[in-house]
């Protein structure tokens, strides 16, 4: 569980894993932002240079669900 109110600046680019509650698998990304209720999360795919996490769009994902890598 990732707690938004302890997020600052620097957790920005930080990689997480997100865990699904129903089958335990697990997907990799990097933290882009967040809001009071949402983390927003860039996922890993293939097709992405993860080092220009910044320039994709991050999805809306619940904290309880993420984990610091």
């Amino acid at each position: 569980m990732i707690d938004i109110k302890q997020l600052t600046e620097s957790d920005k680019g930080r990689w997480v894993y997100y865990t699904d509650s129903f089958d335990g698998s697990k997907q990799y990304g990097r933290l882009k932002s967040w809001n009071d209720k949402y983390v927003f999360v860039v996922y890993e795919n293939l097709a992405r240079d993860m080092n220009l996490f910044m320039h994709y769009t991050g999805v809306a994902t619940d904290p309880n669900d993420l984990t610091f890598v």
